[in-house]
């Protein structure tokens, strides 16, 4: 299901002018070429860089902003200005270039030749000129953009160029992501409301509802050979505890829980969906509330949010898309409760039935508990512990007037202790800067309970889609204080809606 980049690509466009004659506009377009080179030469860029001929005039930098914007494998451009190419070419190209950009601040030589500089030399190697030229229309045109400075050759800068790229992968899948909605949302719950025309028209994602009983037929029509196979799938992939297995006394659970796997996954591939929420409260003729269903659905890439939480989903299929073949995974998640001491203090997220397997520790365990909420048969889950490791969570919330992105630096670590009576999976994680300031920052942001915990994606990724996107992104992180967040919120409030308003009128 995780959208695959192999079919994508990011442009190079190379910028210089007539001035310079054309035997210096044919050095101009092999040293690009070489540039283009050196970063695909390394496994840092998830897709390749592809050179484009080197522009010198409004017209053809225009074409090119257009094509790229009709090229659907174009997920964004990188632009660099070789010589001096006179920004107020580039005003008409960037007005209208509408994927992301990159602006690449390189130039073809490492090293000063010292000895050997003449003025030949000056004229062809102007980046640090031109790109300056080329920073200042940008500036002045307000573009979203991100700015990387290097050699090409450095393994950080392409590093970071892909971190770029990983967003704007991200991005790409938004634009047509289509989630389905079975039921509506937790009754009297504010967070998980929202905008769904603000989020299309944001992000690109199509919310819409379905019946459960759409899906509930679905289910029923699973048939015999498909569930046996994913049964089969079940015992190979995960320990099957006795009373589940086949000849135990609950093995027509597992079987159902495998019917409704088969039966999502038909209802979202028929619909060419990629994301979809369920509602322990909407249920219609579902037996279970889907759990392992849902959790081998969100390793293959969908997106998922419980309660009918629509905008979690959205966030979090975008960063399965981002994610890639990485290791570490990116789940759903939600804070549950605290550990406040002895010892540092600790957050326990889990959910009751639906975390991601790709984020766990070892091999699951497929087990069969009772919920006590839905009122329905006990549901069959995956129970583990997460992976240690860095990452982050973040949150999805609708302000009204805007979105907004509140992420926290955390760190997963292992329980303190076993937890043989919670029977559902879970993360432990020490929050940066720590509990108190992390609590008093999130909750002051007004972030969301549920999350999208990651492990795979870097934050810079996530920093990058928040510029691409023109969404405001909060973040928490070893150097944040209570009072320098409260400021932050207030500046960014005042900016947004400043931005937003002058965009829409």
């Amino acid at each position: 299901m995780r959208t695959p980049s192999e079919n994508l690509e990011v442009w190079f466009l190379t910028g210089s002018q007539e001035l310079y004659g054309e035997a210096t506009l044919r050095q101009v377009a092999e040293q690009s070429k070489e540039i283009v080179a050196l970063l695909n030469g390394g496994p840092e860029i998830a897709v390749p860089i592809v050179w484009k001929p080197v522009l010198i005039d409004a017209a053809r930098i225009r074409r090119a902003c257009l094509d790229a914007n009709s090229a659907d494998q174009c997920i964004g451009v990188v632009a660099w200005m070789h010589t001096f190419s006179p920004a107020k070419a580039w005003i008409a190209g960037l007005d209208v270039l509408a994927k992301p950009l990159l602006h690449l601040h390189t130039q073809a030589n490492l090293s000063l030749p010292w000895a050997e500089i003449d003025m030949d030399f000056m004229n062809l190697n102007q980046a640090a000129h031109g790109d300056r030229e080329f920073g200042y229309i940008q500036t002045r045109l307000a573009l979203r953009r991100k700015t990387v400075a290097g050699h090409a050759s450095d393994p950080a800068v392409r590093a970071r160029v892909g971190t770029w790229a990983c967003a704007a992968i991200g991005w790409h899948a938004a634009q047509d992501l289509r989630l389905a909605r079975f039921g509506d949302n937790m009754r009297n719950v504010a967070v998980t409301e929202g905008d769904k025309v603000e989020v299309q028209w944001r992000l690109g994602a199509s919310v819409n509802t379905y019946s459960v009983n759409e899906l509930v037929a679905a289910v029923d029509g699973a048939s015999r050979s498909a569930v046996d196979d994913v049964v089969a799938q079940y015992q190979a992939s995960y320990t099957v505890v006795p009373e589940l297995a086949p000849g135990g006394a609950r093995h027509e659970s597992l079987r159902y829980a495998a019917a409704q796997e088969v039966g999502l996954r038909s209802f979202l591939e028929d619909g060419n969906f990629n994301a979809f929420t369920t509602n322990f409260e909407d249920l219609g003729g579902l037996r279970q509330l889907p759990g392992i269903a849902v959790q081998r659905l969100m390793a293959d890439g969908y997106g998922f949010g419980a309660e009918g939480d629509w905008k979690t989903s959205v966030l979090l299929r975008i960063l399965k898309v981002m994610a890639g073949d990485r290791p570490g995974g990116v789940s759903f998640m939600e804070d549950y409760t605290y550990h406040f001491g002895p010892g540092e203090p600790k957050i326990l997220g889990a959910h009751m039935l639906e975390v991601c397997p790709s984020i766990a520790s070892g091999k699951p365990s497929c087990e069969i508990h009772p919920l006590g909420i839905g009122n329905r048969e006990d549901p069959v889950r995956l129970v583990f512990d997460a992976r240690p490791g860095p990452g982050f969570v973040v949150g999805l919330l609708d302000l009204g007037d805007r979105l907004r992105l509140v992420a926290n630096d955390i760190e997963i670590v292992p329980p303190d202790e076993p937890l043989p009576k919670l029977p559902v999976a879970r993360a432990v994680w020490k929050p940066a800067p720590n509990l108190f300031t992390s609590a008093e920052s999130w909750l002051s942001a007004g972030g969301p309970h549920h999350t999208v915990l990651s492990i795979a994606v870097d934050i810079e990724a996530l920093e990058d889609l928040a510029v691409i996107a023109g969404i405001e992104l909060v973040r928490i992180d070893a150097s944040t204080t209570t009072q320098s967040f409260r400021k932050e919120l207030a500046w960014s409030q005042a900016y947004y809606r400043l931005a937003h308003g002058l965009a829409r009128g």
